[in-house]
């Protein structure tokens, strides 16, 4: 197998090239990481290019245009049409070169705003996602219809994962765009160093299921060895691990042995209340999957964060 990794540098990407490093990876298999510095992926010439040139047989697709909450407001229509391309060029590719699997990385925002928890993977279609982030979501809801249609159209293997929220070392660290764990762990940082209180956006009360990036990428490689089924599969923690954001903040506070105050700052948004997710699926396939548990991971991603300051905080 050639398994090639689209968006390798990413978080998602450098917790698989890690936990391949560690053991997991198998002598059958040979692992390609490619950023956005060896192909623009919106470019199709570009994309055809980098399939040609590296001959994956199998492909893991994360590359995409991503940002937390408040960039998702301001740029829509950027985060639609960038990741279309993205999306269509890859999967066409993929296709035009006979890959014989490809296991692409959708987020829980696809699901529609107005709905019944927990939301299971049947729910995808079930009416319009949060209106925060329309561009982003509708983009990648399209990579379910277009797998469904390569495997009708042409046989093809190609499937999706839905991540909870992920977080973890060589994460998006950017307290204006990056999503809300990074964004926090930044913000501590700060608030420890200049001896302030910790400003939260929002009320702290909307309820998160983390997912920590490590586990996420022992999941990927059952997916792309084992999984068969063209419908995605939701890859979380349990109903019952889902955190408050306030409950986040306070785990990131210990975790960096932060003593000052939380002041929650509610002129902000605070985006969907909350997007629960049922792993039911995932747990019939995998009963004894172990999580890292959400302090633990917390810990370590701070650790991380604290040792690599000059680089993660850009």
């Amino acid at each position: 197998k050639r398994i090639l990794v689209t968006g390798g540098s990413g978080l998602v990407g450098r917790a698989i090239e890690k936990v391949v490093a560690d053991g997991e990876g198998r002598p059958d298999e040979e692992w390609i990481f490619v950023s956005s510095r060896d192909a623009d992926l919106t470019s199709s010439s570009e994309t055809k290019a980098l399939f040609e040139r590296h001959k994956p047989t199998h492909v893991i697709h994360l590359a995409a245009m991503v940002g937390g909450l408040f960039k998702n407001i301001r740029s829509n229509l950027d985060f639609w049409r960038t990741n279309i391309h993205i999306n269509d060029n890859v999967l066409h590719s993929a296709h035009e070169t006979g890959v014989q699997k490809v296991v692409s990385c959708l987020s829980t925002c696809i699901f529609p705003d107005k709905t019944t928890y927990p939301i299971d993977e049947t729910m995808i279609h079930n009416g319009p996602p949060h209106s925060s982030s329309f561009g982003y979501s509708y983009a990648k809801r399209m990579i379910d219809i277009q797998n469904r249609g390569y495997s009708e159209q042409h046989g093809r293997r190609f499937t999706a994962v839905i991540p909870t929220n992920v977080f973890g070392p060589h994460d998006n660290f950017n307290i204006e765009d990056g999503h809300v764990l990074p964004g926090l762990i930044h913000k501590v940082y700060l608030a420890k160093q200049s001896g302030s209180a910790l400003t939260v956006w929002g009320t702290g009360k909307p309820r998160r299921q983390f997912i920590y990036s490590l586990d996420l990428a022992r999941l990927f490689l059952w997916v792309l060895r084992e999984y068969d089924e063209v419908e995605p599969i939701i890859l979380s923690v349990g109903e019952e691990d889902e955190v408050s954001i306030r409950e986040a903040a306070e785990a990131i506070a210990e975790a960096m042995e932060f003593r000052g105050d939380l002041v929650f700052d509610t002129t902000k948004s605070d985006g969907q209340f909350k997007k629960t997710a049922s792993n039911a699926k995932l747990r019939r396939y995998l009963p004894g999957f172990q999580f890292t548990p959400f302090r633990k991971a917390v810990k370590e991603t701070c650790a991380w964060f604290n040792a690599n300051y000059a680089n993660a905080r850009k």
